[in-house]
């Protein structure tokens, strides 16, 4: 198997939970395949360099292994290699997201009717 799709590629190796959100984030502009914006079609080979964007951050990895099926977790992992630029990053963020969480106190319960005025008042409806 000399190439594989990129959106089967990025769903066996987990970025995505399905193919269609993998095929989606292609057409959103959200992969790059070697600095290049990558349609779900295009194809992946073994020493490409991706940047991956989803919900858990900005990914930037070099193909090791091409697949066309989904396994478990760890047959997942190692299809990629992370660049060590990507994980600091990606932890240097998740640092300053967890940080801005201990400023905001999260509220101790329901809003009380006084409260929810306020809300309703701040949104522009009443």
């Amino acid at each position: 198997m000399p190439s594989v799709r990129i959106d089967k590629w990025l769903w066996a190796a987990r970025f995505f939970k399905t193919r269609a959100l993998a095929a989606r984030a292609c057409e959103l502009g959200r992969i790059q395949s070697n600095g290049q914006p990558a349609k779900p079609a295009r194809e992946v080979r073994v020493g490409d360099k991706l940047r991956i964007t989803n919900d858990g951050g900005d990914f930037h990895v070099v193909v090791l292994l091409l697949s066309e099926v989904r396994g478990p977790a760890a047959v997942a992992q190692t299809l990629y290699r992370e660049t060590e630029e990507s994980k600091e990053a990606r932890l240097k963020a998740a640092a300053e997201r967890k940080a801005a969480m201990q400023f905001e106190p999260m509220p101790t319960g329901r809003p009380s009717k006084r409260d929810r005025r306020k809300i309703i008042q701040f949104r522009g409806r009443g």
